[in-house]
Formats: structure tokens, C-alpha cells, sequence
């Protein structure tokens, strides 16, 4: 009972923005290269509950460096999972329209396996995937507080309040064939970053077999206050803002030979 306390504890928001300070410090936030992102366009897409706000970090550091980032209008990611595809994959269609070429989508949690359906669907229009505690190999496998909370709103959504999950998408039909897309391979690089003091997500479920999967210490609500995670992030998207094409022509498999710690998927 206490470890299940003091998990929650160190998942709380407050003590995720006490990482704040300690990453304005950090080298890694204060050098910045404007010319580094080239005008890749990033679409941020924020987890379960959590905003816009969450990612709002992300959005600064990727400006600074010559990124455009973009909010994916998903609001508190609460809604019905199609319906949030939809929103993503219109803002996405936008920001390529708008940068000329195809963006990275940039999603935490919920936010990165909605973000992954997008790929799947269209990666004509994703330069790369990056996943931030993203539990792809199983969307119903977060804390069982986590999942409390999605039935309450599918109760809340059959009384009648618009804009909350669908009972539907944590099961039958629309769930079996989101998890079903979860599972496709991808035709764009990916990288998934996982932490195993995750307290919201078990760290098992963000090993995609077809991304490239990080491992950092950090709390599930803190990875967007990481310096670690941006020093990982850092050289690869750096690699994709210069690069050209609009799609890889092949499915990505396992890699496992990387400058940092790497830990295979699968």
C-alpha cells in the first residue's frame, strides 16, 4: 500500500514542475543552435488529462532551434480515441501544408499512441514518431487509478456529456481495431522513451518493436521536464530536420546500435 502512496506522489503535477528550474539550467536547454531544426514542423500531442500546457516546454526548447512546433488541438486527450485521430491527423495534414514537408508528431502517453495510429495511417505525412511513456503493446494497462478515471468519463459519455471517452474505445469494435493499428509496423523512424519508476505507465508497454526504444529515470508525468530526455531527443531530431523525402519505402525494424543506451524492443 505505502509503495503504491508514494508512486502516486512522485507522479504528481506539482512535483513534476519542481523538475522546471533544473531544466532552464541545464546546458541542454540554455545552448541552442537556431539553425538546427531546419523549419521541421513538430505537432505536440499531450497525454491523458494533462493539456496543451504539459508540452509546453517541448514547444519553447523546439523553437529555439529553428523547429515548428504545433499544439494538435486535442485539448485534455479525454475524448473518444477516432475522434482524436481525426483531430490530429487534420492538424497534422495543416502543418505539413503550412512547413512544406512532412512533420514530426511528438506525443506523451496517451498522446504518442494516438500519434502512432497517425503514422500508421498516413506516413506520407510523418517525417518520424516520437513516443514519450507511450503504452503502445497495451492502452489499458496504465495504473489501475489511471484506469478508474477513463471508466468514470465512459459513464459520464453514456449519461450524455459530450467531448469524453466512448465505452467503445476501451472496448469492441473501435478498441479491437485501434490496437490492431498499434501493432502495424511503421515506414518512419520512431523512438519510444520509457522509464521504469513510471508510476502511470509499466515501462513493458512502451517497448514497440518498431521504434527505437530510450530508456530514461524519470517519473511518467516529469519526461516533458527532462533534461535527459531532450539530450536524447537532441541528435536525432537534429538527423530528421535534415533530411529530405517524404516516406521511407520500407518498414523499420528493431535497431539496437545506437550512441546512447539503447534497450531493444520486444
Amino acid at each position: 500500500m505505502f509503495d503504491g502512496l508514494r508512486s502516486t506522489a512522485r507522479e504528481s503535477v506539482v512535483r513534476a514542475l519542481w523538475d522546471v528550474p533544473r531544466l532552464l539550467r541545464h546546458p541542454v536547454w540554455r545552448t541552442a543552435d537556431p539553425g538546427q531544426g531546419n523549419g521541421l514542423g513538430v505537432v505536440l500531442v499531450p497525454g491523458f488529462g494533462a493539456g496543451e500546457m504539459s508540452l509546453s516546454p517541448a514547444a519553447s526548447w523546439l523553437r529555439a532551434r529553428g523547429y515548428r512546433p504545433a499544439a494538435a488541438g486535442v485539448g485534455f486527450t479525454v475524448g473518444c480515441t477516432a475522434e482524436l485521430l481525426a483531430k490530429v491527423l487534420r492538424t497534422t495534414e495543416k502543418h505539413v501544408e503550412r512547413t512544406g514537408r512532412p512533420v514530426v508528431l511528438l506525443g506523451q502517453s496517451r498522446g504518442g499512441g494516438i500519434a502512432r495510429l497517425a503514422a500508421a495511417r498516413h506516413p506520407e505525412l510523418v517525417h518520424g514518431l516520437v513516443m514519450l511513456g507511450s503504452p503502445v503493446l497495451d492502452p489499458m494497462g496504465a495504473h489501475p487509478n489511471v484506469m478508474r478515471i477513463a471508466r468514470f468519463l465512459t459513464r459520464l459519455a453514456a449519461a450524455g456529456v459530450p467531448g469524453l471517452l466512448d465505452d467503445d474505445c476501451m472496448r469492441g469494435p473501435c478498441f479491437d481495431e485501434h490496437v490492431k493499428t498499434l501493432a502495424e509496423p511503421l515506414r518512419v523512424p520512431a523512438i519510444s522513451v520509457f522509464s521504469k519508476v513510471d508510476a502511470i505507465v509499466p515501462w513493458q508497454l512502451c517497448q514497440d518493436p518498431y521504434a527505437e526504444c530510450v530508456e530514461v529515470h524519470s517519473t511518467h508525468t516529469g519526461m516533458g521536464f527532462d533534461p535527459l530526455v531532450y539530450e536524447l531527443l537532441g541528435p536525432r531530431l537534429a538527423e530528421w530536420a535534415q533530411e529530405t523525402g517524404t516516406i521511407r519505402a520500407s518498414s523499420r525494424t528493431p535497431s539496437t546500435t545506437s550512441s546512447s543506451p539503447i534497450v531493444p524492443c520486444g
